[in-house]
């Protein structure tokens, strides 16, 4: 992948058509937390990949921490078949959403932050409070964190070539006002 990226999270969601009675979960599996007066959902670790499920009793499913989208669907399929094996009856087809990928790569150069912040709309920087200077993109519609290195953060992207779209966008956008501070 161009700029090195490098996914850091994905939060998907999935819905496995079936009630799910949790107390169950909480007898039979191990790596769990469900404490129903804090919180709806249960809690399901996983560590390998290491990743975290919200399961609810709706039959929906949250997944985060994962690194691909691979990952979210084998980890997706895996935990459906322990409840069927339960006796859950989830269907073998379910729709997985990407909700938020969270990835980070290197534009390969510094950046005057305060000059972007200053020339380019839609930004935030206030470096006394944060070091980063915070980018919104419309199309696609992501954030980004800058920092002065040229590492970036990019957040609300729903798949790895909406990221790599987004972040040549950016940098298209930075060296057309890079080149023209320069004159």
């Amino acid at each position: 992948m161009a700029y090195g990226i490098k996914v850091e999270n994905i939060v998907a969601s999935a819905s496995l058509n079936t009630q799910i009675k949790l107390e169950k979960l909480v007898q039979s599996w191990e790596n769990v937390e469900y404490e129903p007066e804090q919180f709806p959902g249960l809690v399901y670790r996983i560590p390998s990949p290491k990743v975290a499920l919200l399961i609810f009793s709706s039959g929906k499913i949250v997944c985060t921490g994962a690194k691909s989208p691979s990952d979210v669907k084998s980890v997706i399929s895996k935990v459906a078949g322990k409840l069927n094996k339960l006796g859950f009856k989830t269907g073998k087809k379910y729709n997985i959403k990407i909700e938020n990928i969270v990835a980070s790569a290197k534009l390969g150069r510094e950046l005057n932050l305060d000059m972007i912040a200053f020339t380019i709309e839609n930004t935030e920087y206030e470096p006394e409070q944060f070091p980063g200077l915070v980018f919104r993109l419309d199309d696609p519609k992501m954030t980004f964190l800058l920092f002065g290195s040229g590492k970036i953060i990019c957040t609300g992207g729903r798949s790895i070539a909406d990221i790599e779209r987004a972040i040549g966008r950016l940098d298209k956008k930075l060296r057309e006002v890079e080149r023209q501070k320069k004159f």
